[in-house]
């Protein structure tokens, strides 16, 4: 699972993958960092539309320039430059990406 330790969604993600007794790693975007080559394997499979969180506070504080003809390239180093801006959780579970946090899903991902 990779997301920002603080964030809501992901506490709530880490806390349904403990109660159903499933083992997962934490890459806190913030300490141990991100990278181009997760974030393009990410996007490949996501699409970089459905990564980019516009709804944050960090997308707002964004230069009109930057939030403004958003192709795949841009996005990506969008994200890479501010890791906040990445919709989260992303879970990788048997090599297959899933973005953001519904009991449901979770539920069809692991049960």
């Amino acid at each position: 699972m990779y997301g920002i330790a603080n964030c809501d969604t992901i506490k709530k993600a880490k806390k349904w993958l403990t109660e159903n007794n499933i083992e997962f790693t934490f890459h806190d975007y913030r300490k141990d960092g991100i990278d181009a080559d997760f974030l393009a394997n990410a996007e490949a499979s996501l699409g970089y539309e459905v990564m980019l969180n516009k709804r944050g506070t960090t997308f707002r504080q964004l230069d009109d320039s930057d939030k403004t003809d958003i192709t795949r390239e841009k996005a990506l180093a969008l994200l890479l430059e501010h890791p906040a801006m990445v919709k989260r959780p992303i879970l990788n579970h048997n090599g297959t990406f899933h973005i953001g946090f519904k009991p449901a899903q979770y539920e069809e991902i692991f049960c």
